[in-house]
């Protein structure tokens, strides 16, 4: 296991040293094409080219991101994903500690696309456990419940492919002059709530009706 460990933390250096850099930078608006498709996207609702898209770019080791699925995802996918309003796509920003962020990503993702959203918030809801445990204790527990044995989670969580894409969709999300998380964009335009625990249920509809009635 320590080597699969040791294996783990150096399959992550890269990524903790992007999620350094990003650390490093204001919160800045987005420049555009949050409302477009973008390689890797994780969608429910509305089909690709709804009239409006809600992105949220989220970490599963952000505290304010799990208070904001724990508070206000329920009523907002009741609203408008379930009902077809909106296309809602969520994007992965690892935040610290990036190593674990990275590999509960990828976990999510091996777990494929109809357990995607339940892994990611599962990893949210049990943050707690990534620092009563170890993070590879948290992350192959949830792996586990998504149906990978360990052997396919340390596969999962060591795969090139998989790291190099995911550094990709950072780079993406910087481009975009977006480093704080969570950060909602609905057609392009961020909205912001105060607290820090991201857009309100009621800001988002603000926006978002705003967006259907043209």
């Amino acid at each position: 296991m320590a080597q699969t460990e040791s294996r783990f933390a150096r399959m992550s250096r890269r990524a903790a040293i992007t999620g350094a850099a990003m650390a490093t930078m204001a919160l800045a608006a987005c420049g555009g094409g949050a409302k477009g498709a973008a390689e890797g996207d994780m969608a429910q609702g509305a089909a690709e080219g709804a009239k409006v898209t809600v992105v949220e770019y989220a970490s599963v080791t952000c505290p304010h991101c799990a208070i904001w699925q724990e508070n206000t995802y329920p009523a907002f996918k009741a609203k408008y994903v379930d009902t077809g309003k909106v296309r809602y796509i969520f994007r992965e920003l690892p935040t610290p500690p990036v190593d674990a962020a990275t590999a509960g990503f990828l976990v999510a993702r091996c777990a494929g696309p109809d357990k995607y959203f339940d892994v990611v918030h599962q990893l949210m809801k049990t943050q707690q456990e990534m620092i009563t445990t170890s993070p590879r204790e948290w992350l192959l527990r949830t792996a586990q419940a998504a149906g990978l044995s360990e052997e396919q989670f340390n596969q999962c969580v060591t795969d090139k492919n998989a790291v190099a894409a995911m550094e990709k969709r950072v780079q993406a999300a910087r481009a975009q002059g977006v480093t704080g998380t969570p950060a909602f964009y609905v057609n392009d335009t961020q909205v912001i709530s105060p607290g820090g625990e991201g857009a309100s249920l009621a800001d988002l509809s603000a926006a978002i009706d705003a967006a259907l009635a043209k």
